[in-house]
């Protein structure tokens, strides 16, 4: 996924990081700019690729083009 991520978002993301959260385990978020893009628990699960990519998109860059991704 980071490098999916680092790969499309190549101009707008400079860093994908993983960082443990001990406190709670079970844990997986992704956030963008300190904004909850993805959570396991309220998103019910893993992301698929193409939805992180349009939700990233959504957040870092809402006029980028993800060509096929953009398909119904």
């Amino acid at each position: 996924m980071a490098q999916e991520i680092l790969t499309t978002f190549e101009n707008e993301v400079d860093e994908v990081s993983l960082r443990p959260f001990r406190e709670k385990s079970g844990t997986f978020q992704i956030l963008c700019n300190d904004e909850l893009i993805w959570c396991r628990v309220r998103d019910s699960g893993f992301p698929e690729i193409k939805e992180l990519k349009q939700r990233i998109r959504n957040h870092v860059s809402p006029e980028k083009k993800l060509g096929h991704l953009d398909r119904e």
